[in-house]
């Protein structure tokens, strides 16, 4: 590898972190990797690994840089062990576009005239695999970066966020063919019919007739300070704050009232002042008569004095009693709990102030909420955080019958970096994978809401006291994303693991 090899390859991972928010020129994914593949052009599989890892690594430590802003704050960390540990984390997420590098060499010198589509494919195969392997961290796929192009990401309810990955790839690798050999247009044709086929499709959704909104929500932002929350003697003005807002937001008359993650500074439910507090939620939503979706953390004594925390979702009704509750399936690593604490990492402490580490739920909870306009129930769910990310987790839900999604979060965590922005990002396409709009309440921002388009109707502010409220259109038919799930990306994985498999094989030397 030389200077120029590396220049190209940290050249592309710049032009993919400054597509995503906040700097977000969307554009500039369309060719972002052009640099890099002009560069893996001749070289070695090995080159081809730490060129793939050049990229990775500025590109990540350009879109999750904020990590150090939580570990450090939150988690107690020193600055400089909090930054070592945000650059393992964009080391580690390095090691996909490094796989990438090394694989499509390979391929291109084997397979040249298919380099234009197996490039896509091992690019959106390796982005899968990200999304699973070590818990998965599906965060600043490159699909995100459209979230605001409506036309192009129409799609997704057929391909999931995989499917843009995949077209913005193989842009990418028919215009770096071009670029390398002026004959080779046969692949920027093909790929401009890709194009033109997605945004032909977009433009058909686009122009379907607005579903119009038959359920209002207003999602309460309470801006409560993460070093407030759980002090004792600030907790009366917590539940205070909120009351505050949740009456207002009343003078609209929604059908329900979501209040963030973990609203609630005590255990829902549990003993002691836990239960005289809960129980004090409960008549202030029986005198409202509206229903409240509430995050609250939970625990459960077992045998041996074990202590099971999660964290929970409250489905309130309009007399204050539990109508049900979802407890979150996917835990956030360093959030809700170290791994290798008892080893490696013994010196992080998690992000929540808790009595332990949590335990993950496993019931895809789906509850009937009353909608005075449609006079029906609508059935609705909710995800909680870090789990909106995760599209095959949110589309069983829908798949199971919800048809408003809603996501509870508290983002303080990520402080005024880019991360909040990105995370909202992403439940736009939660929306249009599988046609449902999406209701966010966040205790810092953003807030908002999303219709089943992916249109953004409504966002708050960071870091201000916010009540919104909208009508929401619920969805009515599961999309093949909805039904089916990644079947385009798994076809990636299979195309990309025959053609692997078909290399041909080093000949034995001759003696």
């Amino acid at each position: 590898m030389n200077f120029r090899t590396a220049a190209l390859a940290a050249v592309s991972g710049l032009l993919l972190a400054a597509s995503f928010p906040t700097i977000q020129f969307s554009l500039l994914a369309w060719f972002a990797l052009v640099p890099l593949l002009i560069a893996l052009k001749g070289s070695s599989v090995r080159n081809g690994f730490w060129t793939g890892g050049i990229t990775g690594l500025v590109y990540f430590a350009g879109t999750v840089h904020w990590v150090t802003n939580s570990v450090h704050f939150y988690g107690g960390v020193p600055l400089i062990p909090a930054s070592l540990i945000t650059l393992l984390l964009c080391a580690y997420l390095a090691i996909y576009p490094a796989l990438f590098g090394a694989a499509l060499i390979p391929i291109r010198k084997n397979y040249p005239s298919l380099v234009f589509l197996s490039a896509p494919a091992l690019w959106t195969a390796l982005e899968l695999a990200r999304t699973y392997v070590f818990s998965g961290f599906p965060w600043s796929l490159l699909g995100y970066t459209q979230y605001t192009t409506l036309p192009v990401i129409q799609v997704a309810d057929i391909t999931g966020v995989y499917g843009i990955s995949f077209l913005i790839v193989l842009v990418n690798a028919a215009l770096a063919g071009f670029l390398m050999d002026r004959k080779r247009f046969v692949p920027l044709v093909a790929a401009g019919l890709a194009l033109a086929l997605v945004l032909s499709y977009g433009v058909m959704q686009l122009r379907k007739p607005e579903a119009k909104g038959t359920f209002t929500v207003s999602v309460i932002q309470g801006n409560i300070e993460q070093d407030k929350k759980w002090d004792a003697a600030y907790q009366a003005e917590v539940i205070a704050t909120y009351k505050r807002l949740t009456l207002k937001a009343l003078e609209a008359k929604p059908d329900l009232v979501i209040w963030p993650e973990t609203a609630t500074p005590f255990y829902f439910g549990g003993s002691g002042d836990n239960a005289a507090k809960t129980d004090d939620l409960r008549k202030f939503i029986a005198s409202t008569g509206t229903p409240l979706l509430t995050g609250s953390p939970t625990y459960e004594v077992m045998p041996g004095r074990i202590v099971h925390l999660r964290n929970s979702a409250f489905f309130l009704d309009g007399q204050g009693a539990v109508a049900d509750s979802y407890s979150k399936h996917h835990l956030v690593p360093f959030g809700e709990y170290v791994p290798l604490k008892n080893s490696l990492l013994f010196f992080v402490d998690k992000l929540v102030q808790a009595i332990g580490d949590f335990q993950a739920g496993s019931e895809y909870t789906v509850v009937g909420v009353r909608s005075a306009a449609a006079n029906r129930n609508i059935p609705l769910s909710t995800v909680i955080c870090y789990e909106i990310i995760f599209p095959d987790l949110v589309r069983r839900f829908v798949d199971r019958g919800a048809t408003v999604i809603t996501t509870i979060t508290n983002d303080a965590w990520f402080g005024r970096t880019a991360a909040p922005y990105q995370h909202f990002s992403m439940a736009v396409f939660r929306a249009v994978e599988n046609r449902v709009p999406v209701a966010r309440a966040a205790n810092t921002g953003i807030s908002g809401f999303i219709d089943a388009k992916g249109k953004i109707l409504q966002t708050s502010s960071l870091f201000v006291e916010a009540d919104l409220t909208q009508a929401l259109a619920p969805g009515s038919t599961k999309t093949f994303y909805t039904r089916y799930g990644d079947i385009f990306s798994y076809l990636c994985v299979i195309f990309t693991l025959l053609l692997l498999a078909k290399l041909p094989k080093k000949q034995p030397a001759r003696t």
